[in-house]
């Protein structure tokens, strides 16, 4: 590598760049598109990634000539940033909504037998878009239903500006409402696991609501859900990749950060193995724990903090089958260990047979268990959810394991967060842990990465790219 400042340096002389050069920490969604919006405003943008590739915790690996993402991640209609994310690098294609939302869930606890139950939307205005679905949903009581109406009216009505809300758990919010045990497990955590990592009792009351009252009652369509339909590595490796080349970026990956400081002049030093690289801003797009240990003296009041933000694990069981044992897209359970399935069969490149990924939240008590133990586990689970794995082999199973996949959304985290700006002129912090009000989703990391490019232009005297603000209109 060169140091970033040379007046040779990459860009130079091309038309249309400022001069000032900016250096990006992280190659994760939010430094990617933190990278993305400073070039799109003619900053000079080095990205330095530790990691042999880009993309985060959301990424492909091979196996046995398969591509396997390490998880299962969706996003939702009105998760606008991660859909301009999608646009901007010319992905939205590859990872498509669905026109309205239909979630199948079954119960495989009754005595009878499992039942189907399913949550969509009809083409009508808020909250009676979901009325007939809830109205006939078998996994609930009549009285259940009823109270869950009341619930998320009161839900509705909360201020997500008050900061209390914060320092209470969604769970007990629920009690307090009515709901029972049986109306958590069929609905609110069947989203709310999946969405905040995290069962009711676990999270703070002000990020279930926001989750909630964004997805589910604000506009009609905001809960339709998108997936990839090819390896996350397509999208946010490869694809990113080529976004950045063609914005001017420089991307450098397996260079890890040592230290950053500013000089007598206040430019920034970004060291790394064997070269100080030189810069007028710094966006610091890595985990929490990582910030803590790069930031300068005095760029946080209560840099210790950073420490506070608890972290919480999401464990993935991949299973391939011999035939096709499932004939949905997805499926999700109550009554079962199982909480999400989906068939990743075709974007794995599987010719024969099928490919199911289970994607296992809030999984603290079963993230460090052996193969084997949940091999015995979750395969007699998908026989009871899917009667024709019964008589299916086996072909592979094995598990991916994110010990620290998100934040812990627990009661008081808000007021842990730090925003993009630090006390230090020019260094900005991004990352799906900072306070972009939203959990640790890919929204909330492509939010932050253009919040931080926002106050960056605007210390840098450059203009914001309309198009990269195009998703604040449609929100």
């Amino acid at each position: 590598m060169t140091d970033g400042t040379r007046p040779d340096g990459p860009l130079a002389d091309v038309p249309g760049h400022s001069g000032k050069h900016a250096i990006v920490v992280g190659g994760g969604l939010a430094g990617i598109t933190a990278a993305l919006a400073l070039a799109d405003a003619g900053v000079r943008v080095t990205l330095l990634e530790g990691r042999p590739r880009l993309g985060g915790l959301a990424f492909s690996f091979q196996r046995d000539g398969l591509t396997v993402d390490n998880g299962q991640h969706v996003y939702l209609r009105c998760c606008t940033a991660y859909r301009w994310f999608l646009d901007r690098i010319e992905g939205a294609e590859l990872a498509p909504l669905q026109e309205r939302l239909d979630v199948p869930v079954l119960d495989v606890a009754r005595p009878e037998g499992r039942r189907l139950g399913r949550l969509r939307r009809d083409a009508l205005p808020v909250p009676l878009h979901l009325g007939r679905s809830l109205a006939t949903y078998p996994h609930l009581s009549l009285a259940e239903r009823v109270k869950l109406g009341r619930a998320a009216l009161a839900l509705k009505g909360l201020d997500l500006a008050d900061p209390t809300l914060d320092t209470q758990d969604f769970g007990s919010w629920l009690t307090a409402h009515g709901q029972s045990a049986r109306a958590v497990e069929a609905l609110w955590d069947l989203v709310g696991v999946a969405t905040l990592n995290a069962v009711a009792g676990d999270a703070s009351l002000g990020l279930a609501a926001m989750v909630f009252k964004t997805g589910l009652l604000s506009e009609p369509g905001a809960a339709d859900i998108g997936w990839a339909r090819v390896p996350l590595g397509e999208l946010h490796d490869r694809m990113a990749r080529k976004a950045l080349d063609s914005a001017g970026v420089r991307t450098e990956v397996r260079t890890r950060v040592t230290s950053i400081s500013t000089d007598e002049n206040g430019r920034w030093s970004v060291q790394v193995p064997g070269e100080t690289l030189r810069a007028d801003a710094v966006v610091l797009a890595v985990p929490q724990r990582e910030a803590h240990d790069l930031l300068p003296a005095g760029a946080l009041d209560a840099p210790e903090r950073l420490l506070e933000i608890g972290t919480a694990p999401i464990l993935n069981v991949h299973v391939v089958y011999d035939r096709k044992v499932l004939g949905r897209p997805f499926v999700t359970a109550i009554g079962t260990p199982v909480q999400w399935v989906f068939d990743r069969t075709e974007a794995s490149g599987l010719h024969e047979g099928q490919y199911l990924a289970l994607s296992q939240s809030a999984a603290q008590d079963e993230i460090d268990e052996p193969v084997a133990v949940l091999r015995e586990r979750y395969l007699p689970e998908l026989e009871r959810l899917l009667p024709r794995a019964r008589g299916a082999e086996v072909k592979d199973f094995f598990v991916t394991r994110e010990r620290t996949a998100t934040f812990a959304p627990s009661p008081g985290v808000g007021r842990l967060r730090p925003g993009a700006l630090t006390k230090s002129p020019g260094l900005y912090l991004a990352g799906a842990w900072t306070a972009t009000g939203w959990p640790a989703t890919m929204e909330s990391a492509v939010r932050s990465g253009v919040s931080a490019a926002d106050v960056a232009l605007g210390a840098l005297g450059r203009p914001r790219p309309r198009r990269l603000f195009a998703f604040e209109e449609a929100a």
